[in-house]
């Protein structure tokens, strides 16, 4: 394998059309090593921003991606969304003959089978609830049933962010259990599920860079899942994330010891094939239902997703001093243990405006109007697209803009966040109000 720095000028193309590839061209575009940066298909955004261009292929077509990347001589690409990536995207691009940031297939089987991901959990020791694998509803409403630790329902594959259930009383379950097995609403995904414990604690994600041997961790992030404040409401693809977190300067040392050693292992010793970005979704400060934990803090691990995160990236990219392509081509080329990763001084809070209605429906069509932002903000396009002419700004999606703003504490970057807000404005525009405000609050009190 070839482990060369990156020296000269390279020429990128960004797989994916939503808000995690809008900041990681926005962040790609400002490295003094980038060429032409291409994002396919790309929105609003990425076609607003001179540095970057939009190319009209859809992330299904795997050819006509590869081709236009060799006949645009790219030296990488850059994979965001999940399903692609479960689909075989990079195995299809490498045998291309391209070089392609992202996990083959199989390696993605981490994010797009619940089931796998948890046996290898298990395999590893790596600390997870405990659960049990369903293949039909009669069986898993059985289970539930005889079990009052089994409230978690999970589709096993890729359901968009919303194939997971947090339930609190055996209905509940049942009824989760029936939109999966009976409703089919998240069709093949669907057909397995995974019932897990409900435990209680408070959620962190971990973004951790990958080359196949060396495991590099970037910056925690809380992400909020819950449509409406108070996290109340459907799970949603992220309504907004914050970084640093408290939690995580708390129980980092036994997340290196319980997640990121035994991942090194696995790589070491060739249990683990990985090269990417893996994203760990932790759970801290632990009970199980109503019953305090007897040990030490454990951290937990929810659930694996073989993609940078999606509202972590917007949260992260502002923070990130050091320049992200030489990470990208290092984790590509599997050189990674020569780079290093430096943060700003500064904390961050992203806000996503969202269409009223979402998730159940979408925005299209409407005019967006961004006033002047202050210099610690900065906007990140999702659900967006030019109209015809290319110049009015039009909704077309449920997530739609994801609001980053940067302050010299938690408390300042939020009040920062939701002071650039006003600033926006589309029909229907609607979001959380308290995103980080827990984190504000703890952090008060010490």
């Amino acid at each position: 394998m070839v482990t060369a720095r990156l020296e000269d000028k390279i020429n990128i193309l960004v797989v994916g059309g939503g808000g995690r590839e809008h900041a990681l061209c926005w962040k790609i575009a400002q490295s003094d090593k980038a060429g032409k940066v291409f994002c396919a298909p790309g929105n609003g955004g990425t076609a607003a921003d001179a540095r970057i261009t939009n190319v009209d292929i859809p992330v299904t077509d795997f050819a006509a991606l590869s081709d236009f990347a060799k006949n645009n001589s790219c030296d990488l690409v850059v994979i965001g969304p999940d399903n692609p990536l479960a689909d075989g995207i990079v195995d299809f691009m490498q045998e291309k003959g391209l070089t392609v940031f992202g996990p083959r297939k199989e390696e993605a089987k981490l994010e797009w089978s619940k089931a796998h991901s948890k046996q290898f959990m298990l395999d590893h020791k790596i600390p997870t609830a405990r659960f049990a694998v369903m293949h039909d509803f009669e069986t898993a409403r059985k289970f539930v049933f005889e079990n009052d630790w089994a409230r978690v329902i999970k589709a096993d594959g890729l359901a968009l962010g919303k194939g997971v259930f947090v339930c609190d009383t055996e209905a509940e379950a049942t009824e989760a259990l029936s939109a999966i097995f009976k409703e089919g609403r998240f069709g093949a995904a669907g057909s397995t599920v995974v019932i897990e414990e409900k435990l209680i604690g408070e959620e962190l994600s971990l973004l951790l860079l990958i080359d196949g041997k060396t495991v590099l961790p970037l910056s925690a992030c809380q992400d909020h899942k819950r449509r409406f404040d108070a996290d109340k409401g459907p799970n949603t693809g992220g309504m907004g994330a914050y970084s640093p977190v408290r939690l995580y300067d708390l129980h980092k040392d036994a997340i290196e010891q319980q997640l990121i050693k035994p991942i090194e292992a696995a790589l070491k010793n060739g249990t683990m094939k990985f090269q990417g970005m893996l994203f760990a979704g932790i759970l801290v400060g632990v009970t199980h239902g109503s019953r305090e934990s007897k040990t030490a803090p454990i951290p937990y691990i929810l659930e694996f997703n073989a993609r940078f995160g999606d509202p972590e990236t917007q949260a992260l990219m502002p923070r990130l001093k050091s320049d992200i392509l030489p990470l990208l081509w290092a984790s590509a080329q599997g050189s990674l243990a020569q780079e290093k990763i430096e943060w700003y001084d500064k904390a961050s809070v992203c806000v996503v405006l969202s269409a009223q209605n979402y998730p159940e429906s979408s925005s299209k069509d409407k005019v967006i109007e961004v006033g002047e932002l202050p210099a610690d903000a900065f906007v990140f396009h999702a659900g967006t697209k030019l109209d015809a002419d290319g110049k009015k700004l039009l909704t077309n999606g449920g997530r739609v803009l994801a609001l980053t703003a940067l302050g010299d504490s938690i408390e300042k970057a939020r009040e920062n966040a939701y002071k650039a807000i006003a600033q926006i404005k589309f029909e229907d525009m609607a979001c959380r109000s308290d995103i980080a405000l827990k984190e504000v609050g703890q952090c008060l009190s010490t």
